[in-house]
């Protein structure tokens, strides 16, 4: 009897042993979300819309897969989607070269790939345990301790209510200096989950394949980045967020970007799906993420649940990119700007076959873009001359500018100059205008040619200042802080070329790309705000900097864009003048593609214009977005000529596919100017430009 009773007593120890401990001090229920112990799992439901529900099984003990299973459909009656999966990482450590002269952390000319360099599977060890927190909509599950190398941290669940949407993320972080990283990431089974894998190709055909266990890995070029296993319940899409895992390079080639299959990269045996990177990049400048000492570095990707068949899964993931393409806004049209195709050089005058519609047009009109700011002969042809081949060269961009403009698209000649004013910059005309970037002796600064005009010969940067006066051009600095522009503008900040009404400003793009931060790198709007504070009303313009602009490669990934606010675009016969006035006027908002924010005014004025306070100084702020993924936060951000100050809008609350009007109350004294950013839980944003208070 003694020996009965001394069994059930052990039998019940080890039961409550394998009880996974819940921490749930920070976690709400009441936003529809159940998290609860159920025998050896951790149950967790919340509402993914249309009155269903998705359900996860957890299994916090070693040895067992992680997703017991994962559920979706009406409550008590969900249909299980997928069964006995674990997340997977592979972190590639690498070492960042830290010269101030190449911009620091800043930098972008870094070979990574190419100095010692280690990849290592994530290892999880589950530890029986989870916290569980309430962050506004979302619900974050943390568990477990992650090390690869010197490395360490925690896993990440995120579920986000109303949508079928979680993100699983590796939070890791190093002690180390220096440190450049990549990851590979994806879920994975001893035992065959799928019955399928499906995908999209670059040419958006579906693509299927049966799963079978023993098959060793492949690496897939696919549009959309989304890998996808289906079940005879549904479908689970595996995919990153859409412009934060494509760290910068000068090309957008799709590089396989998602995998399937056993033993990938000989260091995951089991059959996964996921998504990857390719660690020689575009085998250019590959600088890969930073990942400064103690920084929380997010190795992360996204999952959708369908009980659908894998395309209609991929149509819901679509939404998130508004299908890859920039939606078109009421009052506004799309410009993007910085491009060296170099199809002058390369096609046109090359003596090649021109097409009637040439690729880079196809994508561009593909992508929604309305408005084309060119960057050519970057490396090519002659911008010093010769007279006869620069002019011959202007001639043909000219032309086919003009050629392949029309009612809705209009595609515009511009160069990255590079001469007198240092570092990199662009040059953009209201019109056609032929100068070249050399002055010979006795050479006057502009001459009559009888079948172009004037003709402009500039050999300095006051006569580089004096052209853009005279032709009502801009300039900015191009990759500001960066690249070729390390330095700059501050090095010409207080240049009369610089403060004049001709220097724009500058341009933001994702460089350098870190996975701890919650945007979109931060270079080039701290520089905006900087120049806030100089006082000179300048403007950044989103830019992308890219090569080959093809409809295989990655482009939506690597872009961003502009809304200018205007009705309809100029005829390029006639001039933009238009498209340089809203510009110079800052009557535009800058986004990745998700997040747009069509209205933004403080007491009524909007970006651009200058406002005076009231003696209360008490500021109306209102602003309209709308977005896809659901969003983080907002954030104000002013200035008084020597701090920056930062006023956060939680956003957590909200859902996907959403739009709000939000309204504030601020005080602004003693400050001089506001601007505001709006980003969402996927790292995708924007942000308008300044408005002024007096």
């Amino acid at each position: 009897m003694k020996i009965t009773v001394l069994m059930l007593l052990l039998a019940a120890t080890l039961g409550l042993k394998a009880q996974p401990r819940l921490n749930l001090k920070n976690f709400n229920s009441s936003t529809g979300v159940s998290a609860k112990v159920n025998g050896n799992y951790l149950e967790l439901t919340w509402p993914v819309g249309n009155k269903e529900f998705g359900k996860m099984l957890l299994d916090t003990r070693n040895n067992y897969p992680l997703f017991k299973s994962i559920q979706m459909g009406p409550k008590n009656k969900a249909v299980e989607i997928a069964k006995n999966l674990s997340p997977a990482f592979i972190l590639s450590i690498g070492k960042r070269t830290l010269d101030p002269k190449s911009g620091g952390w800043d930098v972008f000319f870094d070979r990574v790939p190419t100095k010692p360099h280690q990849s290592y599977r994530v290892i999880l060890e589950k530890q029986n345990a989870a916290t569980i927190k309430t962050i506004g909509q979302h619900t974050v599950i943390s568990l477990g301790a992650l090390k690869a190398a010197n490395f360490k941290g925690h896993l990440e669940i995120t579920l986000y209510n109303g949508s079928p949407l979680f993100n699983i993320a590796g939070v890791v972080a190093t002690q180390a200096d220096s440190t450049a990283i990549l990851y590979d990431a994806g879920l994975v089974s001893k035992t065959q989950p799928w019955s399928n894998i499906a995908w999209s190709d670059v040419n958006k055909q579906m693509q299927e394949v049966k799963a079978v266990q023993a098959d060793e890995s492949k690496n897939l070029k696919v549009k959309y980045r989304t890998v996808i296993g289906q079940t005879a319940n549904g479908s689970l899409a595996v995919f990153p967020a859409p412009h934060q895992y494509f760290y910068p390079l000068d090309e957008a080639f799709n590089l396989n970007f998602t995998w399937y299959g056993s033993n990938y990269r000989n260091m995951i045996p089991e059959f996964g799906i996921g998504i990857r990177q390719e660690l020689e990049g575009d085998k250019r400048f590959v600088p890969w993420f930073n990942a400064p000492p103690k920084t929380q570095q997010r190795l992360n990707f996204f999952c959708l649940l369908s009980k659908d068949n894998p395309e209609h899964a991929l149509q819901a993931v679509k939404k998130f990119t508004h299908d890859d393409k920039y939606v078109s806004l009421p009052g506004y049209k799309t410009m993007q700007s910085h491009f060296h195709n170099e199809f002058i050089s390369k096609v046109v005058l090359a003596g090649k076959p021109i097409p009637e519609e040439p690729n880079f047009v196809k994508v561009f009109k593909e992508l929604g873009v309305n408005i084309v700011h060119l960057a050519e002969f970057h490396g090519e042809g002659h911008p010093k001359g010769p007279d006869s081949l620069r002019l011959m060269e202007l001639d043909a961009l000219f032309k086919q500018c003009n050629r392949l403009s029309g009612k809705n698209f209009l595609l515009l000649p511009g160069e990255e100059a590079n001469n007198f004013y240092g570092g990199h910059w662009l040059a953009f005309f209201p019109k056609p205008v032929y100068w070249v970037m050399s002055k010979g002796k006795n050479v006057p600064f502009v001459t009559t040619d009888p079948q172009r005009g004037k003709v402009y010969h500039v050999g300095n940067k006051e006569e580089m200042l004096k052209l853009l006066e005279v032709e009502n051009g801009l300039a900015w600095t191009a990759h500001a802080r960066t690249k070729g522009s390390t330095g700059y503008p501050d090095a010409y900040k207080d240049e009369k070329f610089f403060r004049s009404n001709t220097f724009l400003g500058a341009a933001w793009k994702n460089i350098p790309a870190d996975l701890s931060i919650e945007t979109l790198s931060k270079r080039v709007l701290n520089l905006m705000d900087d120049m806030n504070n100089w006082g000179l009303k300048k403007k950044i313009i989103a830019e992308c900097d890219l090569f080959t602009i093809e409809p295989e490669n990655e482009m939506y990934a690597h872009l961003n864009v502009n809304y200018l606010k205007m009705d309809k675009i100029p005829d390029f016969s006639g001039g933009w003048q238009p498209v340089l006035d809203v510009m110079k006027k800052g009557n535009f908002f800058s986004t990745t593609g998700e997040v747009l924010i069509p209205k933004f005014t403080v007491n009524g004025k909007s970006s651009g214009e200058t406002i005076r306070l009231e003696p209360s100084k008490l500021a109306k702020i209102s602003f309209d977005v709308n977005w896809t993924f659901p969003l983080n936060y907002a954030e104000l951000v002013s200035g008084d000529g020597e701090r920056v100050y930062r006023n956060r809008i939680d956003l957590s609350n909200t859902k996907a596919f959403e739009s709000k009007t939000i309204k504030q109350e601020i005080n602004l004294k003693g400050r001089k100017w506001v601007r505001l950013e709006v980003w969402d839980i996927a790292t995708n944003g924007a942000f308008t430009q300044t408005i002024w208070l007096e």
